[in-house]
């Protein structure tokens, strides 16, 4: 082969390449980023819209189903998804993966922007952002800690310095802070003192906003200079609040203080953060779309180093949980694989060739395949990651055997009597397309899986390509760098371990180890060759016994991995509060506190509603300390917690089990769920049982009396005006503090007056009507509107342009596969019961092990076409190619061998 001929001849160009190639890899490794998995452009957006105050009803009718009908028009959209919670709206839009998203947003732009004018008019405007699973994904958590200073102090450095400086790491999508206290000038008015002196709510708030601001009144202008004039009302202190005129009447002005008390304090927790079971406040950090996660990371840890300076010293902040960090442990693992794969390959050459510069010769295939692989990673634009460098640990094996043939077949025209050169020439060229059929069919093997169909096609095409790629490497260096060296270095001479004898002890083991595998394995083939029809039905018997092992092996979609992390999610009965799901938080720390192997525990109540809480905990380092497994451990704390009761608890975040009931009657939805989970409780493996459709939240409706409330000149809008700030609070102000921040004025009922209906009940509003005094008409609520108990669901879910019930769960002691079919059983006997309009959709693991294996077999068949055509052009006939490639079904007995011992 010419390529061959001119490294042979040109051995220090041929060197020359070698180097380059080398430099050019180094170059491009130190420019590649790394992440956990491929980064896969997933095709979702999102509309989220705000409607203060609507029920999930009312925003599922005036809000989701117009904007999901219009989205359903957009093209590309395969699945669209939407939440209703109580005064949100959250639609979910799935996209095919050809869809070009930049496009596909701009539409659903101005679709939804068509169907705006139709909302209500309280409504707030659409949110609309692209996202992807993998992109816009949570990546760290911190917290801040001090053993001295109150949690008004740590909220303000939170906010004033921590979340700013977090928020400008570049990468960083969403700072979102848990447990902070923020400071607020609390306006809690006082309903008996309101009524007496004739003052209605609007009046109040009116008059804080009014009085509290500074306002621009233009310019003086005198010959050459201008004197800027502006009017300056806002309040300095908190006390002068008291002194703002609400109203006017015959006997003087009302003060605020006369109506209300003034408090300078804080903001209702919404939630509550600790570490370890001390007051602590979390941030949890998400990243931007296209941010690489280790350079993320690497931002946040310098911001953190950095803040460590600012930071009074009795303030820490600490890495609660960074992903970049376990990214790049699981990356320096595989390397390590790599690394040792390598060593162990170089080994078993030099033990088989017995000569250092054969080992040296063909083991320099393997830095130079692997570092002129990165190359192709950047020149595709690939990272690396657990994917790309698992198929580099993959083609260790692979890499050197073109080199190992060559080699040895050089050697064998060596002991014919030729120059090095010569026979590093013939040796080359007599077996290389024999060496080109080898290194095609693997390529032809792992380039359709490359090509898969779907998201698991995505991302397996870095995997795929990158093992194509080194081998093909690995040939060219097999046919360039190997016949150079060859040619240039004299072959051994035959007393090479004489300064060694120990080795040359060995060496002579080895040699007589493996001629007596020569003697065994030619009484084999004698006796097969003697015996075919006997051979060929031990092949076939050990061929079909081994089928059965697949069911007690059993499948899943990944194998399990010991993360160090531990997500533990928590519900109290609908309706809780936050303290009482803060109590019930309190018992289950408590008994995590009992586990050794727990490292830190952070706590978040209130981390999606008064009634949920998320529990973190960080387990040991296995390196540094002795531990159970996450597995096990995972099983020990279901069982330690379950004794707990009032509290509901499920394990990690995204179950693998995920099942929707589809159609437009919830009620039946309902039915067949909890048909479906009667059945799933039965199943072994299941665990963490969670259906979407939880228990409506108790509610109270205020129904208007149109007639009543009109005969005293009050409208429904009059009345909801009033009494929303009373209930909900409003922020009617803000407050410039001498500090120089801005914090919320809010006017609302002390706590103590809005616990019951009675307190409602008690309230009086000013009405449309004036007494003799021209002081407004104070009425009792009571006498226009009437308290009726009810419900709310506390959200409404839908798909497809239905409503959607879900169920979810855990898998525990068991194969997924396994799990699965069991469900899909169970699925297919409840189907033969459902009407017309109602229909299952099976997520998860389950629909993406189906679509895994689908794209598989489709790879696997393109993969043997390809093999064949390679296989017949090398032997020039049609069916020799089909005996060597029957004996490939019979390798499944080894892998179900081995599947079956690990």
């Amino acid at each position: 082969m010419w390529i061959t001929k001119v490294s042979i001849n040109n051995p220090v160009f041929a060197t020359m390449v070698m180097v380059a190639i080398m430099v050019l890899g180094l170059f491009s490794y130190n420019r590649l980023g790394v992440e956990a998995m491929p980064n896969v452009d997933i095709p979702f957006a999102t509309v989220f819209i705000n409607y203060p105050g609507a029920s999930p009803e009312q925003v599922e009718n005036d809000l989701t189903k117009p904007v999901e009908d219009i989205v359903n028009t957009v093209a590309g959209v395969k699945k669209i998804r939407s939440n209703s919670w109580e005064g949100r709206a959250g639609i979910f839009i799935e996209f095919t993966l050809s869809t070009n998203m930049d496009r596909a947003v701009q539409e659903l732009r101005d679709k939804v922007a068509l169907v705006r004018p139709t909302f209500p008019k309280d409504a707030k405007d659409p949110q609309i952002t692209r996202a992807d699973g993998e992109n816009s994904s949570f990546i760290g958590n911190l917290s801040l800690t001090s053993e001295t200073r109150s949690l008004r102090d740590l909220s303000n450095l939170a906010e004033q310095l921590v979340s700013k400086r977090l928020q400008n790491v570049a990468g960083i999508g969403e700072v979102r802070m848990n447990g902070v206290t923020t400071r607020q000038v609390s306006i809690n008015l006082r309903p008996d003192q309101l009524a007496a002196l004739g003052v209605g709510v609007d009046e109040v708030m009116r008059a804080i906003s009014i009085y509290n601001q500074n306002m621009p009144a233009g310019n003086l202008a005198n010959g050459s200079r201008e004197q800027l004039v502006r009017i300056e009302g806002r309040i300095k202190d908190v006390r002068s609040f008291g002194k703002i005129i609400v109203a006017r009447r015959a006997n003087g002005p009302i003060l605020l203080e006369q109506v209300a008390t003034i408090v300078d304090g804080e903001r209702e927790e919404s939630s509550i953060s600790r570490i370890n079971g001390k007051p602590a406040i979390n941030f949890d950090l998400s990243k931007s779309q296209d941010a690489n996660i280790t350079e993320v990371g690497h931002g946040i840890e310098k911001a953190i180093k950095d803040m460590a300076k600012e930071l009074p010293t009795d303030v820490k902040l600490n890495i609660m949980n960074l992903r970049s960090q376990e990214v790049q442990k699981q990356v320096d693992n595989v390397k390590e694989m790599i690394l040792e794969g390598g060593v162990l390959t170089m080994l078993i050459v030099f033990l088989f060739l017995h000569s250092w510069r054969s080992t040296i010769i063909t083991g320099l295939t393997l830095p130079i395949s692997v570092i002129a692989s990165f190359i192709a990673l950047k020149v595709f634009n690939f990272t690396i990651n657990t994917l790309t460098l698992m198929a580099m640990s993959l083609s260790i094996g692979l890499l050197i055997d073109d080199a190992i043939v060559v080699r040895e077949n050089i050697m064998r025209h060596l002991g014919m009597g030729k120059s090095h050169k010569q026979a590093a020439s013939d040796g080359t060229n007599e077996i290389g397309l024999a060496v080109m059929a080898t290194t095609f069919a693997i390529v032809a093997v792992f380039i359709p899986v490359a090509f898969m169909e779907g998201l698991i096609g995505r991302f397996f095409l870095q995997f795929g390509v990158t093992v194509a790629v080194a081998v093909l490497i690995s040939l060219f260096v097999s046919f360039t760098l190997d016949p150079m060296l060859s040619s240039v270095w004299p072959a051994p001479s035959e007393g090479r371990f004489k300064d060694l004898p120990f080795l040359g002890k060995l060496m002579h083991g080895v040699e007589s180890a493996i001629e007596w595998l020569h003697r065994v394995y030619d009484v084999v083939l004698r006796w097969s060759l003697r015996w075919r029809k006997s051979t060929l039905l031990i092949a076939f018997v050990l061929f079909i016994g081994s089928l059965p092992l697949t069911a007690i092996i059993g499948g899943e979609m990944f194998p399990e991995t010991d993360e160090g992390d531990i997500t533990l999610s928590f519900k109290t009965p609908v309706g809780s509060s936050l303290d009482y799901t803060n109590s019930k938080i309190f018992q289950v720390e408590e008994a995590l506190h009992q586990f050794k192997d727990i490292a830190f525990i952070t706590t978040t109540v209130g981390f999606d509603g008064r009634n949920t809480a998320r529990v973190n905990l960080k387990l040991q380092d296995r390196t540094k300390v002795k531990r159970r497994s996450q597995k096990e451990l995972e099983k020990l704390i279901r069982e330690k917690l379950a004794p707990i009761a009032g509290i509901d608890m499920s394990v990690g975040q995204d179950k693998p089990i995920f099942i929707a009931i589809l159609g437009q009657d919830e009620s039946k939805l309902d039915g067949f769920a909890q048909k479906l989970m009667t059945k799933m409780r039965n199943i072994k493996g299941v665990v963490d049982l969670e259906y979407s459709l939880a228990a409506a939240n108790p509610a109270t409706v205020i129904k208007i009396n149109n007639e009543a409330a009109s005969d005293l000149g009050l409208s429904p809008q009059q009345i909801g005006a009033a009494v929303r700030p009373l209930v909900a609070g409003d922020t009617s102000s803000r407050w410039l503090a001498p500090d120089g921040q801005n914090y919320d004025v809010n006017v609302q009922l002390p706590k103590t007056g809005r616990q019951k209906v009675t307190d409602l009940e008690q309230l009086s509003i000013a009405s449309g009507k004036l007494d003799a005094d021209g002081k407004p008409i104070m009425v009792p609520l009571r006498q226009v509107v009437q308290f009726i108990p009810s419900t709310s669901p506390q959200v409404i879910k839908r798909q497809a342009l239905q409503r959607r019930v879900a169920i979810y769960a855990n898998i525990e002691g068991r194969p997924s596969g396994d799990v699965n079919k069991e469900i899909d059983k169970a699925i297919a006997d409840i189907e033969k019961e459902l009407p017309a309009g109602i229909r299952f959709d099976v997520g998860g693991q389950a629909e993406d092990m189906k679509n895994m294996m689908s794209s598989a077999l489709t790879a696997l068949g393109i993969a043997i076409i390809f093999i064949y055509l390679v296989l017949a052009s090398q032997f020039g006939s049609f069916l020799q190619p089909i005996a060597i490639m029957l004996s490939l079904p019979l390798s499944l007995i080894g892998v179900l061998l081995a599947l079956l011992i690990t």
